[in-house]
């Protein structure tokens, strides 16, 4: 069964994600958009290229004029929408998911995935899609865009809220760990354009996530210890689609990826001097909060998902945003996630310090952050957090996505994945320790 949601399709390659739901899915895009030419890209999993041809395919046979990128990462589809007459696009990807799944993500004309009600329409025109509903009309062409990633990264050399000059002075060594995905060349070519010396480590396309997907703590042993033989300033590591990054910092310890959004506000703010609001989900660190107060700033914030982070951004006319799973949404470039903007303003706030980033990290304010997740395969969901809604009766409550309980300093949140059949169950607080109890305390329940 695929899973759907604001993030598009997901499922098991062959099993769930078949030709037919392909074809299923290539014709319920085309009757979403309007007339015009559509942007396509996949990651590195072997299965997106069969998944692709099929897409296009289908897509040409219904007359659309198709841009295909090749292997690229999710955010140079968004942005290459966001600066052509492009009336939207899709990548195909799993993002985090294992190497047996794949996906779709759907792009608007506006270069933000498709909203709630453009995932009605889509998913209702699939389950109604028939061969034929099919008319015959002459077919659309297929052009090759074989400067996609170039285009991109020297938009993200060239913000206004970067000092390119600064960064390219410091000659930072760089450690780069693509996990052999769509970031696998966009990624050193960009930290080249910024000056740096590139050490790569699984930067070869081929779907092969020796790692592990998600850039987590436990999966970047391999980067730490090629940050440290080398020497290195800091590492940075993405998933398969490289919207994503995770930052290692000179001691080979991983930083956590709550704390990339943290870093990049932090230089945004040193190099614009501005008084801003942020914007992320329910499920990020309160660290980001906490620097903003300090600043003068504020942080609003929106339920789990990169859409809802981007419509909150429009309502209050935020300039950056993001997710505590490493995700920066910069204006600026367009409006999704994307590591390779993310990397770019870690390595702005590094350039404006003599400090290493080790030292730059603890000027920040410090929380501890736990992550885990149950299975909820076959089990009512809701149900599941109805047996918890009463555990913590002195807490703040928020039930706009999941159920989240709030104190000073500290929160437990839980929420069903958008892309996986678990339950999320996240933590925070001023301790590791702290956080785990927390967590400990909702597992003895469900």
């Amino acid at each position: 069964m695929l899973i759907r949601s604001i993030s598009g399709i997901r499922g098991l390659v062959k099993e769930d994600l078949n030709r037919d739901a392909i074809i299923q899915y290539a014709n319920a895009l085309h009757t979403t958009l309007k007339p015009g030419v559509v942007y396509a890209g996949r990651d590195s999993r072997p299965s997106g290229e069969t998944i692709i041809e099929i897409m296009i395919e289908e897509l040409l046979k219904r007359g659309r004029t198709v841009i295909y990128c090749g292997i690229v990462p999710t955010p140079t589809i968004q942005f290459m929408v966001h600066t052509t007459e492009a009336v939207g696009g899709f990548i195909i990807t799993a993002s985090h998911n294992p190497i047996d799944w794949n996906g779709i993500k759907f792009v608007r004309e506006d270069s933000t995935f498709f909203h709630l009600k453009d995932c009605e329409k889509l998913f209702g025109d699939a389950d109604n899609f028939t061969p034929d509903s099919l008319h015959e009309q002459e077919k659309g062409m297929l052009w090759e865009e074989k400067n996609a990633i170039h285009k991109h990264t020297v938009k993200c050399t060239s913000l206004e809220c970067i000092n390119l000059d600064n960064i390219r002075q410091k000659k930072f060594k760089v450690v780069i760990d693509a996990v052999n995905g769509a970031g696998s060349h966009a990624f050193p070519a960009m930290l080249e354009l910024l000056g740096c010396e590139v050490i790569i480590l699984n930067c070869e396309p081929n779907g092969e996530f020796t790692r592990g997907t998600e850039p987590l703590p436990e999966q970047l042993l391999g980067l730490s210890e090629k940050v440290i033989n080398h020497q290195a300033d800091v590492g940075f590591a993405v998933d398969p689609d490289a919207d994503r990054l995770a930052v290692v910092d000179e001691n080979g310890q991983p930083l956590g990826e709550e704390y990339t959004l943290v870093l990049a506000a932090d230089g945004y703010l040193n190099t614009m001097q501005t008084k801003e609001k942020f914007v992320t989900n329910l499920s990020t660190s309160l660290a980001l909060d906490k620097l903003a107060t300090s600043r003068k700033c504020s942080v609003e914030r929106a339920e789990v998902g990169e859409i809802n982070v981007v419509n909150k951004m429009n309502d209050i006319g935020a300039n950056l945003g993001g997710e505590g799973n490493g995700g920066v949404i910069l204006r600026e470039c367009h409006l999704g996630r994307d590591s390779l903007v993310a990397a770019t303003m870690v390595l702005n706030r590094m350039s404006q310090s003599e400090d290493s980033l080790s030292a730059i990290y603890h000027t920040l304010p410090q929380y501890k952050i736990v992550k885990d997740k149950i299975s909820i395969k076959g089990l009512d969901k809701e149900l599941l957090l109805s047996k918890v809604n009463d555990l913590f009766p002195e807490a703040e409550k928020n039930t706009s996505d999941g159920l989240k309980f709030i104190w000073e300093g500290k929160w437990i949140h839980l929420r069903s994945s958008n892309t996986e059949p678990i339950m999320r169950i996240y933590a925070e607080a001023s301790s590791e320790q702290e956080a785990q109890e927390l967590i400990l305390k909702i597992k003895r329940i469900v």
